[in-house]
């Protein structure tokens, strides 16, 4: 990493709001009519530190307040910090919260401009760019109507078009791609794709915890205003899951999952995450072949099981058991747990054991897959992890035919003659 040039510096930064309970103390305090500070300091970011080198796509995630979009702010010069420095080398192109940069009472083409100007463009450079940019927004022909009459949608679609099309060396998202339809989300994740290609630098926040893992090369974890790590895009969501349901121990170290009642005895990985309050543990787990005999490689196509054993250390009104299978690189492609299937909605005792059996086809693509299990619950209305082994095990799908993505849809394919015609 360090002969690798630095496209964006963040040094001890932070950013402090005053909050008012009413908006007559905020004028007091401007006029400076009071002796007693009439607000709260809220620190948005406090002391965080980010390198992020030259064709990186690094993700920003976090809980809401965390920090997410002040820091990108200020990275674009939207905000100014209250202490430390942001330093960035290169053209930022930034697409922020809906409507920024925009000027409502234009029309489409002349935000365009509008934004290229802001940027630095020329006009005649502007110009040049005109037609792919009105490409990829394909709003037809609302770009000449002011953009006030648009709907989210038609926003970001231009927003978007002009924020890539203005050959940015740095682009900077917050939570855009919730807006918009599928077929548009899909056409800005293949611009990510060539942006990387490129080896240009891309920053994003999202909650979409998937693409996170899929086009990041690394991830930063915020949490109220503090960096609480940054890594591998697998071990920090696996983190930040955890900072959701308040159950993050800083302290704890991978690898460490009890499972003292463990029967069968199939490869365990021994970077397993575990946490949650142990009101109910799982002690056993394993996976069964169609045979029924306990086997972590199954042949595509056929039947298997996913089994755990749970014990209950103290009373839980409707317990959930859950598993998850995730693909190497920790996407997860699929899973299920007993609340979605209807299966067991009932109450349970200090000291009863459950044993619950998922079984189902097997029509994963042959590879290397991730089998994660857990016991959760709802306690009034709050979610509740009693117990979680992420990554516990891993399953083997042997195959003899991969088609495209991670499932086979098992197509069945037929050819018609449908006669010809001889032309004279």
């Amino acid at each position: 990493m360090q002969d690798r040039k630095i496209a964006i510096q963040v040094s001890h930064l932070k950013k402090k709001y005053k909050l008012y309970a009413h908006n007559r103390d905020r004028v007091i305090d401007a006029l400076g009519l009071s002796r007693k500070p009439r607000y709260t300091e809220h620190m948005a970011l406090d002391d965080v530190d980010m390198t992020i080198y030259k064709g990186e796509t690094v993700g920003i995630i976090g809980t809401n307040g965390s920090g997410k979009s002040t820091i990108l702010k200020i990275i674009t010069g939207v905000l100014t910090p209250t202490s430390g420095e942001v330093k960035v080398n290169g053209r930022i192109s930034a697409l922020l919260e809906l409507g920024a940069g925009f000027n409502m009472e234009y029309n489409g083409i002349e935000n365009i401009y509008l934004n290229g100007t802001m940027i630095g463009f020329t006009e005649k450079e502007i110009e040049a760019r005109m037609d792919s940019i009105l490409s990829f927004a394909d709003i037809g022909e609302y770009i000449y109507q002011p953009v006030k009459m648009y709907s989210s949608g038609m926003f970001m679609r231009l927003a978007f078009a002009v924020a890539i099309n203005i050959d940015p060396e740095i682009l900077i998202v917050d939570e855009a791609l919730a807006v918009g339809d599928v077929f548009f989300q899909a056409k800005c994740f293949h611009k990510f794709e060539e942006f990387k290609e490129q080896g240009k630098t891309v920053l994003f926040v999202s909650h979409d915890l998937s693409s996170i893992s899929k086009y990041c090369d690394r991830v930063v974890l915020l949490n109220q205003g503090h960096k609480l790590g940054e890594g591998d895009p697998k071990e920090m969501i696996d983190i930040y899951k955890q900072v959701l349901v308040g159950q993050y121990d800083p302290d704890a170290k991978k690898g460490t999952a009890k499972v003292p009642e463990r029967v069968n005895k199939a490869p365990v990985n021994k970077e397993t995450l575990e946490y949650g309050s142990l009101k109910a543990a799982i002690v056993d787990y394993t996976i069964l072949d169609n045979q029924g005999n306990p086997n972590s490689t199954i042949m595509k196509g056929t039947g298997c099981t996913f089994r755990m054993k749970v014990r209950f250390n103290e009373d839980v009104k409707a317990p959930i058991f859950a598993f998850t299978i995730k693909n190497k690189y920790g996407v997860e492609i699929t899973g299920t747990n007993t609340m979605f299937e209807k299966a067991f909605l009932e109450p349970v005792s200090k000291g009863d054991v459950k044993i619950i059996s998922f079984r189902q086809k097997v029509d994963l693509q042959g590879g290397e897959y991730l089998i994660s299990f857990g016991v959760t619950g709802y306690e009034g209305e709050n979610f509740t992890v009693y117990h979680r082994l992420y990554d516990v095990m891993n399953m083997t799908v042997v195959s003899g035919k991969n088609t495209v993505g991670y499932y086979d849809m098992n197509s069945k394919v037929t050819i018609e003659d449908a006669g010809s015609r001889q032309q004279n």
